[in-house]
């Protein structure tokens, strides 16, 4: 399962999502087989290779549980694009330079806020039967059809923080929280491991009535994981 985050310059909020979506699954597969084969990464549409995450955002995404070391920005490719299940940007712009990459993306490429509102929409009955590396692109499928009775505006972009003061870059890095971890938590639900079966227990229909509510009324409060590198 290939998910793939995107913004400008890659140094704030797709790092931030980046690293968020990394530390919940590593802590949810644990020792699951299926970690092995999930990769979670990030780019930006106008990114300079190899600079580290802007200091801010990387202290707002300390705050939430995720780890900064280690990361290094990189351009968003058409290789990149092709290879992802799941395609996350931060704008509506950021959508519409990564569809001019791999135009044949469309059904997999949505904003963060908007595949989290869709997600309430969505049918996502069986996906937890499905084999942990469909589940992406299949989930991008079921958020496209969800999106033709949706009309979309301005709250489908995360703003940008950077040169900002710090409280932005925590403004910024709570929203992506609070949009990401329903997905997240759609995309594991039913996965099973010695270490994960009390804190995540998703599978059955409540849990999955319960991961699709926590996108109408999340909290990135009760969010935070160990500290763990980057899966990719």
């Amino acid at each position: 399962m290939h998910i793939l985050f995107v913004c400008t310059g890659n140094l704030c909020r797709s790092p931030v999502a980046e690293r968020l979506a990394a530390v919940w699954a590593r802590e949810s597969l644990a020792d699951h087989p299926g970690l092995a084969d999930l990769e979670i990464g990030s780019a930006g549409v106008r990114a300079r290779a190899g600079q580290e995450l802007d200091p801010a955002s990387a202290r707002a995404l300390e705050q939430l549980g995720g780890d900064p070391q280690g990361f290094r920005s990189r351009p968003l490719t058409v290789d990149l694009m092709n290879g992802a299940g799941l395609v996350l940007t931060m704008t509506r712009e950021h959508r519409r330079e990564a569809l001019r990459l791999d135009p044949r993306g469309l059904r997999r490429t949505f904003t963060l806020p908007e595949a989290a509102d869709l997600l309430l929409r969505a049918d996502l009955q069986e996906l937890p039967t499905l084999p942990l590396q469909a589940r992406a692109l299949e989930l991008g499928r079921r958020l496209d059809a969800a999106r033709a009775h949706r009309t979309g505006s301005s709250t489908d972009d995360v703003r940008d923080p950077i040169g900002q003061h710090r409280a932005v870059h925590e403004e910024v890095a709570s929203r992506i929280a609070t949009a990401l971890r329903p997905l997240v938590d759609v995309l594991l639900m039913g996965v099973r491991t010695h270490r994960s079966r009390r804190s995540s227990p998703l599978g059955g229909p409540s849990e999955l009535r319960h991961a699709t509510r926590q996108a109408r009324w999340p909290s990135c409060h009760g969010y935070r994981q160990p500290q763990v590198g980057q899966i990719s």
